[in-house]
């Protein structure tokens, strides 16, 4: 076991908040593996590396030495995760809790090490406790204790309507802190409330409460909202190194660092010297390549993140162009076709709205001549070279 202190120190980074950090330090002194679980709900499959902030928060636990239980969430994904939410969420079906409860493993293990996990489901309990086993568990919580929760707060006051299964949820939740014995339980800061129910309800059962540790929400590219697919503003764990590589180093100097503290597994005193070195005159761009080449080597190779870097270099300081640049012949009626549809085609934007923006933000080049016109059509015969951005290419002919 590494020295308690030293864990402390590490298990703190880059989290939000340590429901009784005392607690913490005296389980940590106690000499033996801490039982330490996430729960995952399989309801969105593909990661991104935003989902891996907590992902890597569980590899610093195992190496610590402690126990990773990797929690499914089966059964309440079939309940369907109220967090957040205005309206009644939809339960997922069985076949689709099973296939995306498949991927899952498949992406966490580029993560966590195999062999220090233990993958459990929660249907092995809440199957098994019945009727009279969930009416017993319904009776250790009011309603009144439920409507403290913000989201359920806010939809009784706004007269929207709040299914009875919901508040299962977060029981079903803390249930599985119960039976798995848990000393600590993580999740995002969206996910407190819940945390909570699981550590009153080992205190009812007579347990050592578990202690809470929550952690933030990954800002995307932008630095601004949080990252997500539907804003565009992320980077998928199963893209392309180049890809990965392109997008990280478009994020600011600034978000350089939280990145740092929440996805490399640098110590603290290799992310303080780093700082020094940047204060000392480093060039930010130097200290953003080991950011990326650690996370693409994580889910890639080492070789791949050199490679990624090496292209990286060519293709933006040298002025030249991906080698593998996609190509796609726009059809049109002989009248041509307005720049932002064939943007929009050729998948270099997700809307003609997104594309006039992009024009506007001088972020549309031709052949590497940068465009102003929202008007331009592109006539019968034409090829070229469209791109937007940094990173994106396509060869269109418009026939």
């Amino acid at each position: 076991m590494t020295d308690s202190d030293h864990g402390l120190d590490l298990i703190a980074r880059g989290t939000d908040e340590i429901t009784k950090p005392e607690e913490l330090e005296q389980r940590l002194k106690l000499g033996r593996p801490l039982r330490v679980k996430v729960g995952f709900d399989p309801t969105a499959p593909d990661l991104h590396i935003g989902h891996t902030v907590i992902i890597n928060k569980m590899r610093q636990f195992q190496d610590l030495g402690h126990e990773v239980i990797f929690l499914i969430g089966d059964f309440t994904g079939l309940i369907g995760d109220p967090t957040g939410k205005n309206v009644t969420r939809k339960p997922l079906s069985p076949e689709q809790v099973k296939e995306n409860a498949e991927t899952y493993a498949s992406q966490v293990f580029r993560i966590l090490d195999p062999e220090k996990t233990e993958i459990r489901f929660n249907s092995e309990w809440l199957n098994q406790l019945g009727s009279d086993g969930m009416v017993r568990l319904a009776a250790t919580y009011t309603v009144a204790r439920m409507l403290e929760r913000e989201d359920f707060k806010n939809r009784f006051k706004n007269n929207q309507p709040i299914a009875i299964h919901e508040f299962l949820y977060p029981l079903a939740q803390g249930y599985d802190s119960v039976m798995l014995e848990c000393d600590i339980e993580m999740g995002g800061t969206d996910q407190k409330f819940n945390l909570h129910v699981g550590r009153q309800l080992q205190q009812h059962y007579g347990q050592e409460p578990q202690v809470i540790i929550t952690l933030p929400l990954l800002e995307g590219l932008d630095g601004v909202q949080k990252m997500s697919k539907s804003l565009d503003n992320y980077v998928g764990i199963t893209e392309s190194p180049d890809e990965m590589f392109g997008k990280l180093m478009s994020i600011s100097d600034e978000l350089m660092w939280r990145y740092f503290d929440l996805l490399s597994f640098r110590s603290n005193q290799e992310l303080s010297d780093l700082r020094a070195d940047m204060t000392g005159g480093r060039n930010p761009r130097d200290i953003k390549f080991l950011l990326c080449e650690e996370i693409i080597e994580r889910f890639h190779s080492r070789e791949a993140a050199v490679a990624a870097r090496e292209a990286f270099i060519a293709r933006f300081q040298q002025g030249q162009m991906p080698d593998d640049i996609a190509e796609k012949t726009l059809q049109t009626a002989g009248e041509g076709i307005g720049i932002a549809a064939a943007l929009s085609q050729c998948g270099l934007t997700s809307s003609n709205s997104e594309a006039f923006r992009m024009i506007q933000q001088g972020g549309v080049k031709i052949d590497g001549e940068k465009i102003s016109d929202r008007t331009l059509r592109l006539q019968p015969g034409f090829s070229g070279i469209l791109q937007v951005g940094k990173r994106k290419f396509c060869k269109a002919t418009v026939a």
